[in-house]
């Protein structure tokens, strides 16, 4: 529902007014889709759809500063993504690059926030995914602030086995045998391997764009995870659909199996 821009101004700081005090996640994971299709809308290229997502991240961000969350988990290129044609991809690529720098920038100057990159950089271009891993290293002194992961070459499926394959690869660094280490195996062994080590898993995850499904997204974290869809796509989304987002969040008992 659209509302004129006084009453759009009221209902916004109701809704935020309304948020118990002590609800919010730690952790939002947010599936930032819709934007090739934005741009079909307004029949424009798919480019023009991804760029104007790319201008709503740092607005996504500053909204989570305010609101208290400690950690923001942006997907923003699967490795699925990877298969589209070349052009596309390339100016996709092209933007995320852009992007990514630009938060650094921000990061970097501000101490606002700390980027950490996860996915499957090898199956990226090699300068995009140097210049990715240059962009999350010039961030890497900030120790205060938003933490915030950029999924680019990312499937769930993906992190899971590379989770195991240094699990086990750290374990024979150690000495141990295929057979001590299948003996000692537990939930937390490849949990201390995933991209998100050392953070808390996401309590809310959303899906812009109206489709109803995680493909894969933080399959391992989601576990315990709240899900929304919301149906503005990425470049319409609005902080009053974060609230929303926040709101349903907050009436969700989250009993956690006990």
């Amino acid at each position: 529902m659209r509302l004129p821009n006084v009453l759009y101004g009221v209902y916004e700081r109701r809704l935020a007014r309304s948020l118990p005090a002590g609800s919010m996640p730690r952790h939002v994971g947010v599936i930032l889709d819709g934007n090739r299709r934005w741009a079909r809308s307004f029949g424009e290229p798919a480019a023009t759809g991804h760029r104007r997502g790319a201008d709503k991240i740092e607005e996504f961000l500053g909204w989570s500063e305010e609101l208290g969350i400690e950690v923001v988990t942006l997907w923003m290129l699967s490795t699925d993504n990877l298969g589209r044609p070349a052009s596309e991809l390339q100016d996709l690529l092209d933007i995320i690059n852009d992007a990514v720098g630009e938060l650094a920038d921000t990061g970097e100057r501000t101490g606002r926030w700390r980027l950490r990159v996860m996915g499957r950089l090898d199956l990226l271009p090699a300068a995009t995914a140097a210049a990715l891993r240059e962009a999350e290293a010039r961030t890497a002194g900030v120790r205060d602030g938003l933490q915030v992961n950029v999924a680019i070459g990312y499937g769930g499926r993906h992190e899971i086995a590379d989770a195991v394959r240094d699990l086990l690869r750290s374990r024979a660094a150690e000495g141990a045998t295929l057979e001590e280490v299948a003996d000692d195996l537990d939930v937390e062994h490849i949990q201390a391997h995933l991209y998100t080590k050392g953070q808390p898993d996401p309590e809310l995850l959303i899906r812009t764009s109206g489709e109803q499904r995680l493909s894969g997204f933080l399959l391992w974290q989601s576990a315990q995870s709240e899900f929304y869809f919301c149906e503005a796509y990425w470049p319409d989304f609005r902080r009053v659909d974060y609230l929303r987002a926040l709101r349903a969040y907050s009436t969700r008992e989250r009993r956690l199996g006990k």
